[in-house]
């Protein structure tokens, strides 16, 4: 599939004309749970199911990256799988500059793959996510939740941890084979001391579809970035 080509298929299953829309268009369908989920289930058929990869790395990487002012340049493929490989083991991952999560998708492919298909939980595994691009949020929101991870993102400086939001994406079935669901996190100073951030705008309206965090998110929850070890609440 040619680049253009590629382009076409993903303007044409967001709905979008003009490939600048992308990133406003998935933040809308992300807090539409009906709307996102059979935009999920239309492009794994586009895709043939095939969840090993980030899809968008090419896409936005020609129509949205800022190379200019954020030098923003993804993870080849190659240093990926070198560095899943690497990182062996369950347990926590963070990603530093995220991007649209081509890294944590690897990682989490090499998880799947050496627990076995019929072993692999996600209670197993979580996933943190930092990212400071506006325009690249909304694609690492939707790699996640599609392929069923539990995970953090934060909108976030990781220098000077000035922050715009704080998302929890949970696979609450802990299934496999299902979709994660959406969270904002309150902008309150228990989120501010687990993640070690300063919330300077609140660029994201309240969002919870998980009831309850499970234990086996609640521990990790309770070490990502400081030793606050409050619990953490959607509510």
């Amino acid at each position: 599939m040619t680049n253009e080509q590629m382009t076409d298929l993903i303007n044409r299953h967001l709905g979008i004309t003009d490939s600048y829309q992308a990133p406003d268009r998935l933040m809308q369908m992300l807090y539409d749970r009906d709307d996102r989920e059979t935009v999920f289930k239309n492009m794994l058929e586009a895709f043939r199911y095939d969840v090993t990869y980030d899809w968008f790395h090419l896409y936005f990487q020609d129509e949205h990256a800022d190379r200019k002012k954020k030098k923003q340049d993804f993870t080849p493929k190659s240093v990926a799988t070198l560095l899943s490989k690497l990182t062996e083991g369950e347990g926590d991952v963070l990603d530093v500059a995220a991007g649209t999560g081509g890294l944590l998708i690897t990682k989490w492919d090499e998880d799947r793959v050496r627990a076995g298909f019929f072993a692999y939980s996600p209670a197993n595994h979580f996933y943190q996510a930092e990212e400071l691009s506006d325009r690249a949020i909304p694609f690492l929101l939707f790699n996640l939740a599609i392929r069923g991870m539990n995970a953090t993102v934060a909108h976030v400086d990781s220098l000077s941890r000035k922050a715009k939001g704080v998302f929890f994406i949970q696979n609450d079935l802990n299934d496999a084979g299902a979709f994660s669901s959406i969270n904002v996190f309150p902008y309150d100073e228990q989120v501010e001391r687990t993640f070690n951030v300063k919330f300077v705008e609140r660029a994201y309206p309240p969002l919870i579809e998980s009831k309850n965090i499970p234990h086996h998110v609640e521990h990790h929850l309770s070490k990502p970035h400081s030793h606050d070890q409050t619990q953490l609440t959607l509510f």
